[in-house]
């Protein structure tokens, strides 16, 4: 692995990306991009007693799947990589003891999906891995009880604030196997705080965070926005959207023609969810059906995909400690 600069590593292996699959809720699969979803659950709870316990068959079906469609066997899947929004990671960790795949829990809040494939792919580098599934997913009413308010109480939500995707992402990536989508490079995000302290804002404090990580990777890489055919946050919405795109032509790049933001694609303006999407499970979806669709099709040739995160606690939130961010970036390249 070649380190560029000063965040971006250029991978030197053939490392594939040879199957993705989507699960997602229902008001997800009432979206634009219902037609790309690999499942759309109409029961959140998946039949289980608790949103919580409807999370875990959440995971442990799309990676089941995902396992599936790759043609591998269980046991040759070396490593599983993912997290969830929750406490100790209870809907990741659930998942693994069902799996019995050696399991590395990660927490990056939204930013997750891209943090697990660079953990794969760094595995994949190595050599100490032959196959890696990277999953990551969230659930709307398992993150409104442990964030905001239980669902019961019926609190009116702002202007301003964004709906948690219900939905899991799955992607088995391989130095073994080959496919037309490659991981190419990845840009590691720097935790950034512009001092926002409103949990209902995360647009604006995940932000400065994809602008930091995406200016890097240009000056790492020499590149600029028109070297890519798509560059896509992973859940601003629409709002967190408009601040990236003024930040970034501060820094003297204009992203008006290339640039999509997953939270802010992922619903019609008329499913009430204000500005958009968000939640680990937002990037992890589009990106494992939208994204990988059109990569497979060579409709894009190269993708920047951003994961956000706002990593927000309730705790020092209480206390009146703002929300940093985090971005992680990889660019996948069909071949």
């Amino acid at each position: 692995m070649i380190k560029l600069g000063e965040q971006t590593y250029q991978i030197e292996k053939d490392i594939s990306i040879i199957t993705g699959v989507s699960l997602v809720g229902r008001k997800e699969g009432e979206g634009p991009l219902a037609g790309y979803f690999d499942f759309i659950e109409k029961d959140d709870k998946m039949g289980e007693k608790t949103f919580e316990k409807g999370e875990r068959q959440m995971f442990l079906k799309a990676i089941s799947c995902a396992i599936r469609k790759s043609e591998l066997k269980k046991d040759e899947i070396d490593l599983y990589v993912g997290g969830d929004l929750m406490n100790q990671l209870v809907s990741s960790n659930y998942t693994a003891e069902e799996l019995e795949i050696p399991f590395l829990g990660l927490y990056n809040a939204c930013a997750t999906m891209t943090e697990s494939l660079i953990i794969g792919s760094t595995f994949l580098e190595s050599g100490g891995a032959k196959n890696v599934i990277c999953a990551t997913g969230s659930h709307f009413s398992t993150a409104e009880r442990q964030y905001r308010y239980p669902l019961e109480f019926g609190n009116q939500r702002q202007s301003y604030a964004q709906w948690t995707v219900t939905g899991v992402g799955a992607s088995v990536i391989s130095s073994e196997r080959r496919s037309k989508i490659k991981i190419k490079k990845f840009t590691i995000g720097k935790v950034t705080d512009f001092g926002i302290c409103d949990i209902a804002n995360m647009g604006a404090a995940m932000a400065p965070a994809a602008m930091e990580t995406l200016n890097a990777f240009f000056k790492d890489t020499n590149t600029s926005q028109k070297d890519y055919d798509l560059i896509a946050t992973g859940d601003l919405g629409k709002l967190g959207s408009d601040i990236f795109k003024d930040l970034m032509q501060e820094k003297g790049y204009d992203l008006e023609t290339n640039y999509i933001d997953c939270g802010h694609m992922i619903y019609n303006i008329d499913q009430n969810t204000l500005q958009g999407g968000s939640g680990a499970g937002c990037s992890a979806v589009v990106l494992n059906s939208y994204i990988l669709q059109k990569l497979q099709s060579k409709e894009f040739k190269n993708v920047l995909l951003i994961s956000t995160g706002a990593l927000m606690s309730t705790t020092v939130n209480q206390q009146g400690d703002s929300i940093p961010g985090i971005a992680h970036l990889v660019l996948l390249e069909a071949d």
